[in-house]
């Protein structure tokens, strides 16, 4: 695609020179730009000077033409100003206001029109229009929509629903104290689930390179099969590190799978890079497993702090926020890049998938296989949760707090 400068000067030529030339000459001259400018020519011509390509397409065919034969009478007449069939929104100055309240029919039309609750396709605006008293053709519908500013577009997934209002409080919360443990190289992890996976031939979203017209065959629904079941990654992401780990379980994602994967990344990675560690930081979503309501979580975190005999701190992110976590763009996005269009017909290809995994900012992962069983709908007394050696900070302590060992009083 031409740059947009030199579509811009292709515009100051022509809109310099139209006055002067008829319409015989003008689709001619917007041709010869088309031949000068090569691959991508003809859109950048259209879009510049607003010529429709199907009248550059045929200057191109004049052209053509002259050069096989340059001999050849040039017929004389010519359009004059104003001439040919008038375009539909000049014959019927109503149709485009009828149009966009069809588009539109919740804001610029009849609210209670039929087509609010159908496909909004050009053959379907048409036969409405028609209907309606004003004949069009859906390729006419299409011309109008592009020229009113419409464009096919799919749903964007941009709404969170409602803002908490410590939300920005919470997030410098969450920074100023992930900025302090790094300060003094303690441990700053971001953990979550990824999405949860069918095991089998079944289609993986992407595509890949593969010999022409041989793609892998797969099943053609996505039916669990209760021979191979389903995985459940669960990553654990050192910040500092840019390291990763990956529990893939087979059970339930339930918090005391959650802490397992946590404690599973300590034995093989993060004792080895923090042998002094006094503390660790798990940032997390405020759902989930690993939600700041759960009281399994807190439980399975009591647990965990035992088992590594330094306080556990958490800091939940606030609802809505979950995109923000740093394990979803910095790891689970590569996962998913790098076993696009890949069939995960078993668990030991999704390990392999996801330990092969890497960036060019040096990101490393690990994966195992968790075969345990995570019992779902456990429940947590008062008294078991009372008795949890936990303490709430001072700033929204049922979203930051720390779990401390057993032996820890204070």
């Amino acid at each position: 695609m031409l740059l947009e400068a030199t579509i811009g000067k292709i515009s100051a030529k022509y809109h310099s020179l139209a006055p002067f030339m008829d319409e015989r000459m003008r689709r001619n001259w917007a041709a010869s730009e088309v031949q000068a400018c090569g691959w991508g020519g003809l859109r950048a011509v259209s879009r510049a000077i607003g010529m429709s390509p199907n009248t550059i397409q045929k200057g191109l065919s004049e052209l053509a033409l002259r050069a096989k034969y340059p001999d050849a009478p040039v017929d004389p007449r010519v359009r004059r100003p104003g001439g040919g069939r008038k375009r539909q929104s000049d014959l019927d100055p109503e149709l485009i206001g009828s149009l966009e309240g069809l588009v539109e029919p919740g804001t610029r039309g009849d609210p209670e029109s039929l087509l609010r609750w159908t496909c909004k396709s050009t053959t379907n605006l048409a036969e409405e229009l028609s209907q309606q008293g004003h004949p069009v053709s859906p390729r006419t519908v299409g011309r109008l929509l592009n020229a009113a500013g419409y464009s096919l577009q799919s749903n964007r997934k941009i709404k969170e629903g409602g803002s908490h209002p410590d939300r920005n409080a919470q997030f410098e919360y969450i920074h100023a104290t992930a900025l302090d443990f790094q300060q003094r190289g303690e441990p700053v992890i971001s953990v979550d689930t990824k999405k949860k996976e069918l095991v089998g031939p079944f289609k993986n979203a992407g595509r890949e390179w593969r010999p022409q017209g041989e793609p892998e065959a797969v099943q053609v629904h996505d039916f669990l099969d209760p021979a191979l079941g389903k995985a459940i990654p669960y990553g654990v992401y050192d910040i500092s590190a840019n390291q990763g780990w990956v529990s893939v379980g087979i059970d339930h994602d339930t918090a005391r799978f959650a802490a397992e994967a946590v404690h599973r990344w300590w034995k093989k990675m993060g004792a080895k890079r923090y042998p002094n560690a006094h503390e660790l930081l798990i940032t997390a979503d405020g759902g989930g497993s690993n939600g700041s309501r759960s009281r399994l979580w807190k439980v399975a975190l009591q647990e965990l702090a035992g088992r590594l005999q330094i306080p556990v701190r958490v800091s939940h992110f606030p609802p809505g926020t979950s995109k923000w976590n740093k394990i979803e763009h910095r790891m689970f996005c590569h996962i998913t890049q790098n076993w696009r269009g890949r069939p995960l017909v078993s668990h030991e290809v999704i390990v392999k998938l996801i330990a092969n995994t890497t960036t060019k900012t040096g990101l490393m992962i690990k994966a195992a296989l968790d075969t345990r069983s995570y019992p779902a709908g456990i429940k947590v007394s008062d008294s078991e949760l009372a008795a949890l050696h936990i303490k709430p900070a001072d700033f929204h302590g049922d979203w930051n707090y720390k779990l401390l060992p057993q032996r820890e009083e204070k």
